[in-house]
């Protein structure tokens, strides 16, 4: 097997448990190790540092398998599977989480998400496309799922040197699969729905509306396929409406609503920034505004041109809530720290002149743990916060 060594001092990154080491931090390589073999990773004065996945042609051109001098076989992807379903087993319905979280599973680029009967699968870096077969199988004996789908139609992989692909893997795979989640039930298009087919980190903070949304006027603004609007129908809401852009997105939502029997809930097709704007100039007010947009920013150069957007939707979302009414607001941009979000979110109600009691502060759902080392695997921040105007 290949080695690669670091530089002089660039073995405290793998010390301190971040799975990742970069292009720059290497020396050289014994044994001309090829895009996508897995390499021994030692430091500069030949210590062993850990197994990787190794592709030069990547800024992130090692990726950490295992701390240990061990085979990366078959035996050991299967354990890193059992492991991660395993630990799911404790607390989540499988047929509805994220079985597999990348790097936090120790499977680094791997994603799988379990809806109903249904594996989603994607696979982003180079140096697991070899295990992928393995990955399939041992979730075939894990989860006995129907079928597994690879949504592999992401642009990253073609920066690993991979082709996008979509297609069956194991089983036989609908156009639509049923899944519940909290007691709501949702079709998921796992073929083409963004990411995945559908956004489980928010679960559990979807779960935790509930207390605030009884009997409540609602608005959720970035719908997607109704995911909050129809948890806030589920706890009791008395009116719901859910706004998305996307035309397609909102009568996909509309599907949902009427697969759970819920007749209070409408969905607005509308770019959200201006149905806001529209809903404070009528004068119009909420007993709860729910903001849940896609990613502002993709990366760290554009994090203040992403915090005008954050402002501007949670000023405008803040002046439609009534006195002592709740604001739940998100970002999942991995780039807006949750630090730099939360003051967004402070900086719009010292604009509106408002006060905010702080309800709740959440993450992403157990199912996508968070590495400490690893700032990046902690991306989602969700506030609930009651907003006080008197």
């Amino acid at each position: 097997m290949a080695d690669v060594i670091l530089l002089p001092g660039k073995e405290k990154r793998v010390y301190s448990g971040h799975p990742w080491v970069f292009r720059s931090d290497i020396a050289r390589t014994k044994s001309d190790p090829q895009p996508g073999d897995t390499v021994r990773v030692t430091a500069s004065n030949g210590r062993f540092l850990c197994m990787a996945a190794y592709n030069p042609h990547s800024q992130i051109a090692l990726r950490v398998l295992s701390y240990k001098d061990e085979p990366i076989d078959e035996a050991f992807i299967r354990g890193r599977v059992h492991r991660a379903v395993e630990y799911r087993r404790r607390f989540a319905d499988l047929r509805s989480c994220r079985l597999i979280f990348a790097e936090s599973d120790g499977l680094p680029a791997v994603i799988v998400d379990s809806f109903g009967d249904v594996l989603s699968l994607q696979c982003l870096c180079l140096g697991m496309e070899k295990y992928k077969d393995m990955i399939c199988d041992a979730l075939m004996d894990e989860v006995h799922p129907q079928g597994i789908y690879e949504r592999g139609d992401v642009p990253v992989r073609e920066l690993e040197g991979l082709e996008q692909v979509t297609g069956v893997l194991r089983g036989t795979v609908p156009d639509r699969v049923l899944m519940e989640e909290n007691g709501v039930k949702f079709w998921v298009d796992v073929k083409q729905g963004q990411k995945t087919g559908f956004f489980l980190d928010q679960k559990e903070n979807r779960a935790a509306i509930a207390p605030f949304v009884k009997g409540a006027r609602v608005l959720d603004c970035f719908t997607h396929t109704g995911s909050f609007a129809l948890h806030a129908a589920k706890f009791g809401a008395s009116d719901v409406t859910g706004v998305d852009i996307s035309e397609f997105a909102c009568d996909f939502a509309r599907e949902n609503a009427a697969l759970n029997g819920f007749d209070n809930v409408r969905f607005v097709a509308a770019n959200a920034f201006d149905y806001l704007k529209e809903q404070c100039a009528a004068g119009e007010q909420y007993d709860v505004v729910i903001l849940d947009p896609p990613a502002f920013t993709k990366t760290r150069a554009a994090v203040e041109a992403a915090a005008r957007g954050y402002k501007e939707i949670n000023l405008r979302g803040m002046k439609l809530v009534k006195d002592s009414g709740y604001l739940v607001t998100c970002s999942c941009s991995q780039h807006m720290l949750p630090g730099q979000f939360k003051e967004v979110v402070l900086s719009a109600a010292r604009d509106v002149r408002v006060h905010l009691f702080q309800v709740d502060w959440r993450t992403q759902g157990r199912d996508h743990p968070i590495l400490p080392a690893a700032p990046e695997t902690q991306y989602l921040k969700c506030g609930i916060f009651r907003v006080d105007k008197a």
